[in-house]
């Protein structure tokens, strides 16, 4: 992203990036995952209410995920004239997920 934002930018195309922590959609609502985050337990049986405490755990502030809604606002904020001068820039939509 930072090679392309250098390169790109001397025709006025930015280039960002948008890094969120886990987005409530399939991609973590699944059996797989689930067995991964609840190790033992039948994933056939484990509900979205049984796993969000451990995602939570990820996290600073307490949810357990963000929304899809919370990521296209941030590209939206990101492909708006507010942000016309913002390139090479990484946005985190990780509820602190990557604090030190």
């Amino acid at each position: 992203m930072k090679v392309l934002a250098g390169e790109l930018a001397p025709d006025s195309i930015r280039v960002n990036a948008i890094l969120p922590t886990g987005v409530d959609t399939a991609m973590i609502r699944n059996h797989h995952a689930y067995e991964v985050f609840l190790p033992g337990r039948d994933p056939a049986s484990v509900t979205k209410a049984d796993v969000a405490p451990v995602f939570q755990g990820l996290n600073l502030l307490p949810v357990p995920w963000v929304e899809p809604q919370d990521v296209t606002s941030a590209v939206l904020f990101l492909a708006s004239e507010e942000a016309r001068f913002i390139t090479g820039a990484q946005l985190p939509v990780d509820t602190g997920f990557t604090m030190p």
